[in-house]
This record gives structure tokens, sequence and C-alpha cells, in this order.
């Protein structure tokens, strides 16, 4: 049975570097904001361990360190943080409807969503066990630890293309397997990866095993023309297929493009329907970092302040 209806001014979805930002303005502005904070409570900073590229960590900072800070300073400023996930919305009203996973129902007058996108991985056990081991999805966050190390990258696509060139500035030698004897990125991608002397093309090539046990020591690869085994040396593998925005609950309701991120109008974070933002990686998909994250979670937050107080909400 499900519990009393609650109705708020601004709820706030997924609990990454976008939703405590937007948690903190949205609390500081008095919109009483409460943030259901997902499945993954954090985001994918809660499985990344040193992040250096985050101003204000002179030091660099553990990952679920950094979002314990952000879910603190939220709710210094009075922000209610629930662990629970919204499993359900009705956007088709001037008050949004939305569905906890215990069945419990709450009106909003402002939606901010960010919940984020999550990594495409192989599928790999090995992938998993060595996870921040020498095994990443991001060579902008955790390139740099493999300064003058071997490293290999999985993908032929734009995202792929660009870590490996990215790569190929700190690393000696970049290993870029394909899985066609083709590259899906865009031309200019292409051509850039092969004018780069250090990326080595492996076509035609998927990855058996990542190899270590403490860390990434190698590479197990298969050549799926002619079966061809072999075990090639790296310290970084960085798995570049793609992310997937977690925005399926929005299905429906509002625009999107063709691999589910959400469309947001240009200059703010107002998506197709009036009271709901959107902000961080479930609405980017070109830069995907979290300062970048949590600067469109501040947007959100203001754009909810604006939009409450045109309604005479607030």
């Amino acid at each position: 049975m499900s519990e009393a209806l609650e109705h708020v001014n601004c709820i706030i979805i997924g609990s990454g570097p976008a939703g405590y930002t937007a948690a903190v303005y949205a609390a500081r502005a008095n919109l009483n904001p409460v943030l259901y904070t997902g499945k993954e409570p954090g985001g994918q900073l809660m499985i990344t361990t040193d992040v250096e590229n985050y101003p204000g960590y002179p030091d660099g900072v553990m990952g679920p360190q950094m979002m314990d800070d952000f879910r603190k300073q939220a709710e210094r400023f009075g922000t209610q943080v629930r662990y629970e996930l919204i499993q359900k919305v009705d956007l088709s009203g001037p008050v949004h409807k939305l569905w906890t996973d215990s069945g419990k129902e709450i009106h909003a007058d402002s939606v901010i969503i960010s919940t984020g996108a999550s990594a495409k991985w192989l599928g790999l056990e090995s992938e998993q066990k060595l996870a921040n081991k020498g095994v990443s999805a991001c060579a902008v966050c955790d390139g740099f630890f493999f300064r003058g190390m071997d490293v290999a990258v999985v993908g032929g696509g734009d995202t792929a293309a660009e870590e490996a060139t990215y790569l190929a500035k700190l690393c000696p030698q970049v290993h870029l397997f394909i899985r066609r004897d083709e590259m899906r990125a865009s031309k200019i991608m292409q051509e850039r990866v092969l004018k780069t002397e250090n990326i080595k093309i492996h076509w035609n090539t998927e990855t058996v095993e990542i190899l270590g046990e403490e860390e990434v020591e190698g590479v197990k690869v298969v050549n799926n023309k002619t079966q061809e085994e072999s075990v090639i040396d790296v310290k970084g593998f960085f798995v570049a297929i793609g992310h997937k925005p977690n925005t399926d609950i929005f299905n429906g309701w509002l625009d999107m493009d063709d691999t589910g991120y959400i469309l947001t109008k240009n200059g703010s974070t107002k998506t197709n329907i009036e009271g709901v933002f959107a902000s961080g990686d479930a609405q980017d998909n070109v830069y995907r970092q979290a300062v970048t994250a949590a600067g469109t979670g501040c947007m959100a937050a203001l754009d909810a302040e604006r939009y409450l107080a045109a309604k005479g909400v607030i």
C-alpha cells in the first residue's frame, strides 16, 4: 500500500556531482529540495579511486570521499537526501507526479534530472576484477596515471578514437583494438588516429581476457578472422565502447537523441516540458566530466528557481 501523498517544490533525481550541486543551489534558494539518490548513490565517482582534475582538491581526492563531501554540503543547507529510486513519472500536468520504488507518490512543482550515464563494458570477469586497477572507461580522467606506460583502448567509434589520441600524448604506445576491419568513427577522427605514429591499430581483434591480479599486466586478444590468440603487454586498459544515459523512465515524456540523452534548450537546462530540467551526464554526451556536470547542476537549480518564482510558487 502506498504512503501518503507528498507535495514538494523541487525534486532532484540523482546524486552525482550534478544532483548534489543542484541541491546546494536549490536549498540556498529556499526551494526545500528533496533529492533521491537512485540505485547508485554518488554516481560513477563512487567507483573512481583518485580524482585529480576537480578544482579545490590540490592533492587529489578519492571519488567516494568527494561525493560524501558533496552530500554533506547539500544537507548542510537543508536538502533532504533519500536513498531510494524514482521508478516512474507522469510529467503531463503543471504539477509533475513521481513514484518511488516503495510505491510512494510525490507531486513536484519542479523536477531536476541528474540521473547520469553508465559506461558500457565488455562483460569480462577480469574487467570487473581490475576496475580502477588499470581498467578504466575514461582516458581524460585516468590517463595521467599511465604516463610513460603502454596502454590499450577497445572500440571503433569517435569515443575510442578520441581516447586513443589523448593517450598517445602521454604513453609511448597505444594499442587500439577494433573488432571489425573498419572504424565507425567520423572520417576526421579516423585520419587523426591513422596519422598518430604511436597508435597501433589491431583490426578484427576482440579482447579475451585482461591479465593481472592486483593490477593490469597485459591483455589476451583474438583475431576473429584467423582465431589466432596473442598477448600484449600493457599497464592500462581503456574501454571506449560508449555510454548509456540513465533516462529510460523519461521515455515518451522528454525529447531525447537517438541514444537516450535528454535534449535541452540552448543555453539552459530546460527540457521540452515546463518545470523539468536536465543536468549532468543525462544530457551531456560530449564532456562527461564531474566539473561540467556540477556546472549544469548549478544551472538547473537556477533555472528551477526562476521558473518557480515566475509561477508564484516561491
